[in-house]
């Protein structure tokens, strides 16, 4: 076959694939149906030319074409890992981990229950064995839920249905093909035997081989990417030929899992890329891979479609009955999956709730497509299967492909009408008609303007105006008439979702203008996201919710306190506490913006009584962010100040940028000038842009010079007393002093609040005091408990160093004094 033969026929391939998307559209069928009907038909005709005897009077090169000289090896190292890399770069890996429990279960588990479940109804029916039965449905058990997802999409589906379906359908491909290849091992012949515990032990190897293998390449490219930061072409070729080199190396050299591996090497892609690259990089790179993979299943899909008349042909009416019993084998294991399992997993709060039409919808959905006609293709090839085994895969795999994209794919559209979840709700409906009536009103003003401005004929004007005005006199009529059909909670709650649809806007907004960067963008949007999510589930409570949530100190705080209290690492919480203060100080920019939205478009679709309100939900989120950042500053008192500054630079770098590209686009200066101040503002940005480092050691001496307890001490008296006093960062429920301990440790509240618990007594201590120096001065066990109540910094010094502090500094000899009386406690510190 020349190069110049199969150039044309892929040319070919090209323009038949983009024939086949407004014939989808006009059809309203899925596309991978439409692709696969034309595969089919195509191959039909190459099948009839080479056995009526006409494919003999062409060229041989045209002839071996017609043969469809195509091996499983072509979808296997060609077409996948580009499908499942794009898959892993796109989905919100984030936002997935909230749901990793139905979406393993769904992923997972619904593949092996469909595997056993086809294996063992097929069994009794088949000359196949058992391991085969088991094959086969492994081979069938692999979704196409693409036509699911984009349906869902369009009608607007829960955010966290269409998470679980996407994230199914990444790790569904995994799995199955990592179950195809563990019964494979025990259809083929002439292999020395396997035995289950073999093949049990050998399974995990070669999942936990794959993990570790994608998660080591995908860090050493983004390695290598990052030091070609000035060539993001070049960043690009190497992100091309990650998944490619990562399934090679997987499956030909370490005899580990590919798929695995390159679903692992996305992920970390996923996770790390943003914050590695700059946006520029990362959005050719995103979408690069995004056009890649719409080719990618295109041609998947219709060179395996291609080859359905050849394996299918051969069949008669017995293999259709088993075609059937697959079939329904496969539909009953995904219903007890989604009505028996998914219910469950909802009433232990796992997962959303589903509502039936979603099952039902989800349940049709289940197209079968290239991947499982590429493995059916593996194992028509292997010489070492049984020529049986591989003649009743190769037809019941297809024709159960045929079944799903026939029956399933060009009714489910219907399925989703019938299902009523292509129509608006109740409130969506009423809600409409005011949104129409608010938008007319603008468009009027507007338009009255322009005809003001440009003077248009008046006799026109008139009579378009008469018709504009008919039209909108109808539309305030509906949407008086459905005012209230919206109760004022579903209003609260659309103009919830509104604002946080706009922060998340303004987040991306700065993102792209570089004030905040990408790993810190990330961060937020995940915030935002569950901001949604939750407003959508619980309304009003959901926002205050995941507001607080969103403040909140996580896992990896507190992860990085203690390494700071105990191992003395602090580059980990330093880091942390930046990146803290730049989102706190962006959020609370973003929210003082949104009140203008509030004003303007809410409060006309909705009203003055329910802008109120949201008014006072937002002024509650502002004064929770701004006591966040008042906590901070009173910690680090002396970077608080220098983050601001660094803020302040980069956003006025920014908007001196976009005044550059208003004049550039008004044609005040030339494309050379501009190009020129673009790139002073890059260099500045460059020097400004590094955020100011948090230097512990600098902050305690913040700490330490404004306690007034130290104000009389001498410079060189504070600076030793600096390098004794150790940091102690706590959060709420710490327990920092129990009842009964042998005293051994002074704390000063720096910042924080703490509570001390004496025989049921409760005190409460802030910034400025100090505890535990009773029990040292008494030299008695402790009598009382203390506990944080807050996020604070202390600062401790222990028995002997205090001791030597209290003989020296009056200011605190008093404290303790007065500690002591408000306790009834005497002290003598003459035998200090």
């Amino acid at each position: 076959m020349t190069i110049v033969l199969l150039v044309t026929a892929l040319a070919a391939l090209f323009i038949v694939i983009a024939a086949c998307e407004p014939v989808a559209a006009r059809l309203r069928l899925p596309y991978t149906v439409v692709l696969a009907v034309v595969g089919a038909a195509l191959g039909t005709l190459a099948l009839w030319l080479q056995r009526s005897g006409v494919a003999a009077t062409f060229p041989p090169e045209v002839a071996e074409l017609l043969s469809l000289p195509i091996r499983s090896s072509v979808f296997l190292f060609m077409f996948l890992p580009t499908l499942l890399f794009q898959v892993s770069l796109s989905l919100n890996i984030r936002r997935m981990i909230d749901d990793w429990v139905p979406i393993l279960v769904m992923a997972v588990v619904a593949v092996l229950v469909s595997t056993l479940a086809i294996g063992f109804a097929l069994q009794p029916f088949s000359s196949m064995s058992l391991a085969a039965c088991l094959l086969l449905g492994a081979i069938v058990s692999t979704t196409d839920p693409s036509a699911v997802v984009s349906i869902f999409r369009s009608i607007a589906a829960p955010q966290r249905l269409t998470r679980i379906v996407e994230g199914e359908s990444l790790l569904n491909d995994a799995a199955a093909i990592a179950l195809f290849g563990f019964f494979l091992t025990f259809v083929m012949a002439g292999v020395p035997d396997p035995t289950l515990r073999d093949a049990v032990v050998q399974f995990p190897l070669l999942i936990v081989g794959g993990v570790a293998l994608g998660y080591g390449m995908a860090r050493v490219a983004l390695s290598l990417m990052t030091r070609m930061a000035s060539y993001p072409t070049a960043q690009l070729s190497l992100s091309l030929a990650l998944p490619y080199l990562t399934y090679v190396l997987a499956e030909q050299g370490l005899q580990v899992s590919g798929v695995i591996a390159v679903v692992t090497a996305g992920i970390a892609m996923n996770l790390a890329g943003p914050g590695r690259l700059s946006p520029a990089t990362w959005k050719l790179l995103s979408d690069t891979w995004e056009m890649l993979s719409h080719w990618a299943g295109s041609l998947i899909f219709i060179v395996a479609a291609l080859l359905i008349p050849r394996l299918i042909g051969r069949a008669t009416e017995w293999d259709l009955v088993l075609i059937g019993v697959v079939a329904l084998a496969a539909i009953v294991a995904r219903a007890v999956m989604l009505s028996g399992l998914l219910p469950l997993l909802t009433r232990l709060n796992l997962s959303p709730k589903v509502e039936r039409p979603y099952r039902v919808a989800i349940l049709w959905g289940g197209l079968r497509g290239a991947v499982t006609l590429a493995l059916a293709l593996a194992v028509t090839e292997n010489p070492m299967v049984p020529p049986h085994v591989k003649r009743e895969v190769g037809i019941l795999a297809t024709g159960f492909v045929l079944f799903t994209l026939m029956a399933q794919g060009t009714t489910l559209r219907w399925v989703i009408r019938r299902l009523g979840l292509a129509r608006l709700t109740p409130l969506d409906l009423a809600l409409s008609n005011q949104v129409i009536a608010v938008a007319l009103q603008n468009v009027r003003e507007e338009v009255a303007a322009t005809v003001r401005e440009r003077e248009l004929d008046p006799q026109i004007v008139r009579a378009e105006a008469k018709s504009f005005g008919q039209r909108l006199t109808r539309a305030v009529e509906l949407a008086d008439d459905s005012a209230d059909d919206i109760p004022d909670r579903d209003r609260i709650t659309l103009g919830l979702l509104a604002l946080a649809g706009r922060e998340r806007d303004a987040i991306l907004a700065s993102f792209r203008q570089q004030i905040i960067p990408p790993r810190l963008a990330e961060a937020m949007l995940v915030d935002v996201d569950r901001l949604i999510e939750r407003t959508r589930l619980q309304g009003r409570d959901g926002y205050r919710s995941a507001g607080r949530l969103a403040l909140g100190y996580g896992r990896r705080h507190r992860v990085a306190v203690w390494a700071h209290n105990r191992l003395k690492i602090s580059r980990w919480l330093s880091q942390l506490t930046s990146d803290r203060f730049e989102m706190l100080l962006t959020q609370r920019l973003i929210l003082g913006d949104l009140h203008k939205l509030i004003d303007g478009k809410i409060r006309r679709i909705h009203g003055r009584r329910v802008a109120e309100i949201l008014h006072e939900m937002l002024k509650r989120r502002e004064d929770e962010t701004e006591q966040a950042l008042e906590a901070l500053r009173l910690q680090y008192p002396g970077y608080s100040g220098e983050m601001v500054r660094s803020f302040i630079r980069r956003t006025a770098l920014q908007l001196e940028l976009r005044e550059y590209e208003t004049l550039r686009d008004d044609g005040l200066i030339g494309q050379e000038l501009f190009m020129t101040l673009r790139q002073r503002i890059q260099i500045a940005r460059g020097k400004k842009e590094r955020r100011p480092r948090l230097d512990f050691a600098l902050q305690k001496s913040e700490l330490v010079r404004q306690f007034p307890l130290f104000a009389e001490m001498e410079e060189d008296q504070l600076r030793v007393l600096e390098r004794l006093l150790q940091t102690v960062y706590v959060r709420p429920g710490d327990v920092l002093l129990r009842r009964g301990d042998v005293p051994r440790k002074v704390f000063f509240i720096a910042s924080g609040a703490v509570e001390s618990d004496v025989a049921g007594q409760k005190v409460r201590l802030g910034r400025g005091e100090m505890f535990g120096q009773l029990a040292i001065l008494t030299r008695k066990a402790r009598r009382a408990q203390v506990t944080a109540i807050s996020h604070g910094t202390l600062l401790s010094l222990d028995e002997t160093r205090f001791l030597e502090l209290l003989r020296r500094n009056k200011a605190l000899q008093q404290a303790a004094v007065d500690s002591a009386a408000r306790r009834n406690v005497t002290i003598d510190l003459s035998a200090t």
